[in-house]
């Protein structure tokens, strides 16, 4: 009797245990751990760049200039990692890679070649394979290497900023805005340009991809498949093109025939170019590609202010399953948000595109570079450069480390002639999946201007007409009636549930839809069309409008708010960073709705100190940005 109740007991715990893990809401910390590697006191490592060594060491190089070599980085048996200086004197390095022997970095002005000969970790031959011409202004970055099938190396810089347009970009000494490939004897060759700040870059099956970040002519961050003679966008590097090795034959002249670069004089000064409302007939990028061969669009588009503001490295899964469900695909930093985003990609009709989703945030600072440790891990090379980002430090060394359990989790998502087809990482609830309200999907695009950044245009509700659940239960075709070529759709599944009960962690999937698929298209009969009765929906009670400044909200409170809608990328509460802080933003004494007009269309007059403008966030939910305009305003009658 005694051995029945204890079994009793004992099978109750275990019931509760898994009821309990069942009811929890997953996070992200449950399936991937961020462990942060202990620097030296007084050592600020502002990481540029993240190489992994054959002996398992990491090189880390900073933008000051020095180059670190870190022993010990898993911090096995609990001890610290080990940090020896091996170069110092480089001139802002941004970007480090291991090659034959040898560290390869990109400074300023040229890919130099580091070298320990006598073993002693430290280089004694600083060797300049390349260099390239400066103008000397402040945004003329580079970055780079990444290695070529043919041992050659891509590096790629920066546009410098107007003198009085401070706002264009300019491409004022030869191959800014520009890709090099830079040959192993050290010959250059140019191989495509309309980069503005391509700080992220990645080579996948051989072929060079980067990334841009939202800004003038630059609507939103995206991948980009960069081939020799591509044009991507920004205008400034098509003033080198008439030169004899460029590969492109674009000019400025063309390109401003087609879309107006709005320079306008008024009492003398140049017009700072603002996005226009309600515009009848705006440019989108995709329409350059019939007249300027050259014109590559993004092969991934990454929404702005949700899939990052300022994209940085690219990195593939090559971990064999170490790192989890998702070998072989893509993951792309962000250093504003201070997280990392998943790509995947396909070829259709000859080219790229594909789908992003949210991973991994809670990062200590700005994700800028990352790579492979040989255990599977992810390094990730923190700094905010002093524009800041979300995250409570300016710079440091953190590592990804997958705990082993698979999240509940879209895998990927492909294109069909008719729609979407959907793979998940575990079997999907068939009630749940063939339910058309678990659904709900838009789609809009960018414009193509010398504004900087676009507002999300041309929004239009997906119109689902059906599902089909795989046999398996692992993936669902969704069928849409209203695609559209060029443009990002978004596909929200809020009513997803694994047979086990458990929520996507992440659902909410971006697909840029380049091209639609040839092919055979599901018949109406094959499909799912149940909707939950409208008598069991639940009655949508009308939201009343919140008060002005009634209620005092805490910080705890409104931090995810901020957080979630980037905020805390150019805000703090009491200290200026790259925008005011605001303590001083409540200073102004604008009401609730002032504040919420300023965030959808800001007005960088106001605040003439601060040279980065704020790009304008329209994709802030009205009812979160009025919390977060009663949040600023209650900090009035706060204490300093």
């Amino acid at each position: 009797m005694k051995n029945i109740i204890l079994l009793v007991l004992f099978c109750t715990l275990a019931f509760a245990e898994t009821f309990a893990q069942l009811t929890k809401t997953p996070t992200e910390d449950d399936y991937y751990r961020i462990l942060t590697l202990p620097t030296p006191e007084g050592m600020l490592l502002e990481v540029g760049g993240v190489a992994t060594l054959p002996d398992g060491r990491i090189a880390v190089c900073t933008r000051r200039g020095d180059v670190w070599i870190v022993e010990n980085p898993t911090m096995e048996k609990g001890s610290s990692p080990r940090y020896t200086l091996f170069a110092s004197g480089l001139h802002e390095a941004l970007g480090l890679t291991w090659h034959d022997g040898a560290l390869y970095t990109a400074q300023r002005g040229e890919l130099t070649k580091l070298m320990d000969t006598n073993g002693d970790d430290k280089a004694d031959v600083y060797e300049t394979v390349y260099a390239w011409p400066l103008s000397g202004h402040y945004h003329e970055y580079s970055f780079g290497p990444k290695i070529t099938p043919d041992g050659s190396f891509f590096v790629t810089g920066n546009v410098a900023f107007g003198d009085e347009e401070w706002w264009r970009g300019e491409s004022r000494v030869p191959w800014r805005g520009w890709t090099m490939k830079i040959h192993p004897d050290g010959t250059m060759e140019p191989w495509a340009t309309g980069m503005r700040s391509p700080c992220g870059l990645g080579m996948i099956d051989g072929e060079l991809f980067y990334d841009d970040n939202q800004g003038d002519w630059q609507g939103s961050g995206g991948i980009f498949h960069v081939t020799k003679g591509s044009f991507t966008g920004h205008p400034a590097g098509l003033r080198w093109t008439s030169r004899e090795n460029s590969p492109i034959k674009i000019s400025t002249e063309q390109l401003y025939a087609k879309v107006d670069p709005r320079q306008v004089k008024k009492e003398g000064q140049y017009l700072k170019p603002e996005n226009i409302t309600d515009e009848k007939n705006p440019n989108f990028f995709f329409d350059l590609k019939d007249d300027l061969k050259e014109t590559r669009i993004p092969a991934v588009w990454l929404p702005h202010g949700v899939l990052g503001i300022s994209n940085s490295e690219i990195i593939r899964d090559e971990m064999a399953g170490k790192f989890g469900p998702f070998a072989g695909q893509v993951f792309v930093g962000d250093q504003g948000q201070s997280k990392i985003m998943r790509v995947v990609m396909e070829k259709v009709k000859g080219e790229f595109q594909g789908v992003a989703f949210d991973f991994k945030s809670g990062f200590e600072s700005g994700v800028l570079r990352m790579n492979w440790g040989h255990d599977g891990s992810l390094y990730a090379g923190l700094t905010n450069r002093g524009w800041g980002s979300a995250g409570t430090t300016t710079a440091g060394l953190q590592r990804l480390v997958w705990t082993g359990k698979v999240p509940m989790e879209m895998k990927t998502v492909s294109a069909k002639p008719d729609g979407f087809e959907i793979e998940f990482t575990y079997m999907v609830d068939k009630k749940t999946a063939e339910n058309l309200d678990s659904y709900f999907a838009r789609s809009y695009i960018y414009k193509y201007h010398p504004v900087y950044g676009s507002p999300t245009v041309n929004d239009e509700k997906l119109l689902i007409k059906g599902v089909k659940v795989s046999e398996d239960g692992m993936s669902v075709r969704v069928v849409i009636d209203n695609l559209r070529q060029y443009y990002l759709h978004e596909l929200i599944l809020p009513g997803i549930r694994s047979t086990d009960g458990l929520p996507l962690l992440h659902n909410t999937a971006y697909y840029t839809l380049n091209n639609i698929p040839e092919g055979e298209k599901l018949k109406m009969s094959e499909l799912s069309t149940k909707q939950t009765p409208s008598s069991a929906k639940p009655v949508a009670k009308p939201i009343a409008k919140p008060p002005t400044t009634s209620k005092t909200l805490t910080y705890a409170e409104i931090e995810p708010l901020l957080v979630k809608n980037t905020c805390t990328a150019c805000h703090q509460t009491n200290k200026r960073q790259v925008g005011p802080s605001f303590a001083d933003i409540a200073k102004r004494k604008y009401s609730d709705q002032r504040i919420v007009e300023l965030i959808y269309k800001p007005e960088p007059k106001n605040w003439p100190e601060h040279e980065t403008p704020m790009a304008a966030m329209p994709q802030v939910p009205k009812e979160e940005a009025l919390k977060i305009a009663r949040w600023i305003n209650s900090l009035r009658a706060s204490a300093p």
